[in-house]
């Protein structure tokens, strides 16, 4: 926080030390209200610079943006985040941080679960980890625990999305937080998607977990921070269609 000025600062502290139910509820209470069109783009600026966002790779600028549900949920630039496109890549499907990095078991298969978690502040747009086609797509009706706790993962609302190809399968979900209350999934099964697509979103404060082979290798630890459709999580090591054989109804139903 070199950079920041004394107000500046103080406003970030805010996040730390305010109860965070409290500070997440404000949030998403406010996020949904426009801002008056002369002030839009002070405060998206200032925004932006308290909490590290590069407004360059916004496609429109701040001034355009009618409030922060506008701005959290906003469309990149062309080229603004280019996609590692050697063959393999799993990248990420979310901005955040990395939480959770673990060897599961679903009905039998040996997984890496990969956990990002998106705080109030992040982009909530979600994109494929892979280029391929939709297999299935799964919602689930469930909680609105913190996506921080273990729980959310299977106890909360969420979409599960199944894609295959690039001689591989990767699952994603969706996973709704706190304050989320809406999912978006805009794909139907059998299309095709590019790797790093747009593909949906979450609001607000989430989780997207990712599924891939145990055998890939990762690119990344526990409490990196992570952008959608540029950060490579991990590389396939091998042509792997496991997860397109296990049932997509074990997924909501917990791993050991």
């Amino acid at each position: 926080m070199g950079g920041l000025s004394f107000s500046d600062r103080a406003a970030r502290s805010v996040w730390r030390i305010f109860p965070k139910r409290a500070l997440s509820g404000a949030i998403g209470w406010g996020a949904g209200r426009h801002l008056p069109s002369a002030l839009r783009a002070g405060m998206l600026s200032r925004f932006a610079r308290i909490y590290g966002i590069d407004p360059s790779e916004a496609e429109k600028p701040l001034a355009a943006y009618t409030g922060f549900d506008d701005f959290f949920t906003r469309r990149l630039r062309p080229g603004a985040r280019p996609v590692d496109r050697a063959a393999g890549r799993v990248v990420s499907p979310a901005d955040g941080k990395v939480t959770d990095v673990s060897p599961v078991t679903i009905d039998g298969v040996r997984l890496t679960r990969i956990s990002i978690f998106l705080n109030v502040f992040n982009v909530h747009v979600n994109r494929s980890p892979i280029a391929g086609v939709i297999r299935d797509v799964r919602y689930q009706k469930g909680k609105y625990l913190n996506a921080m706790n273990e729980a959310s993962a299977d106890q909360n609302e969420q979409n599960i999305v199944t894609v295959e190809g690039e001689g591989q399968t990767v699952v994603f979900k969706q996973i709704a937080g706190l304050l989320a209350r809406r999912i978006v999934f805009d794909k139907k099964v059998g299309q095709m998607v590019e790797r790093g697509e747009r593909v949906g979103l979450i609001k607000f404060g989430s989780r997207v977990d990712v599924l891939l082979d145990a055998s890939a290798q990762l690119h990344i630890r526990i409490g990196d921070h992570v952008k959608g459709g540029a950060s490579v999580l991990a590389s396939a090591q091998s042509v792997s269609r496991q997860l397109a054989g296990v049932g997509t109804e074990q997924f909501g139903q917990g791993v050991r």
